[in-house]
């Protein structure tokens, strides 16, 4: 069975029992403080099954299998069940690089929290953007696709502007930390992977 679609119902399933359960919401998301002094490690993962609202979830949960599927898809056709345990690896290895940075950074703030996925959605996709350079990528208020290679670097340079200005409730670091760790991951797994990449965008 496709573990894309497994970690999309194990995440709606958690998601949608967080929406009314608070104690167990609580308990998930990812807080730099809890981490870093209470010894509560497990928030470094299990904050990637707890999302805000049905839009948070759905927009993650849509992405991660448009992509998702993909990627697992090349991964077993090319590396056997070795792919498998790659995909595993680039999606948990995303939640846990992604929030890195911020561990880092608020590791003394009590009021810091997040939740959700997009830092594991954000390397999938950009596992994705690596294997598949000249596929189109469509947003939701742009009609033509925009090729992934170009589609890449602009996320990073918007996620990293946005980040800097920290306008809003979003986790942008997290972003663009997960698309650098998905990017980077299939090449260390095996390194023709960015020749093919280059060979392909020229």
């Amino acid at each position: 069975m496709s573990i894309t679609l497994i970690i999309i119902g194990i995440t709606a399933l958690v998601s949608i029992n967080c929406f009314s359960n608070r104690s167990l919401f609580d308990k998930l998301l990812f807080n730099a403080y809890s981490v870093s002094h209470q010894k509560q490690w497990y928030r470094v993962f299990s904050h990637a099954l707890v999302h805000g609202d049905w839009m948070h979830l759905g927009v993650n949960m849509v992405v991660l299998w448009s992509f998702g599927t993909s990627v697992e898809r090349y991964f077993n056709a090319n590396f056997g069940f070795k792919g498998t345990i790659l995909f595993i690896i680039l999606y948990i290895g995303g939640v846990a690089f992604a929030t890195a940075s911020a561990l880092l950074k608020h590791k003394d703030n009590y009021y810091y929290n997040s939740v959700g996925a997009s830092g594991a959605v954000g390397a999938v996709l950009f596992a994705s953007v690596l294997l598949n350079p000249m596929s189109s990528i469509y947003l939701f208020f742009i009609p033509i696709g925009i090729p992934a290679f170009i589609f890449g670097p602009l996320y990073i340079a918007y996620e990293v502007y946005m980040s800097k200005r920290s306008s809003d409730n979003i986790a942008h670091d997290a972003h663009y930390w997960g698309a650098v760790f998905g990017f980077i991951l299939p090449i260390l797994f095996e390194p023709k992977l960015f020749l093919a990449f280059i060979n392909q965008i020229f």
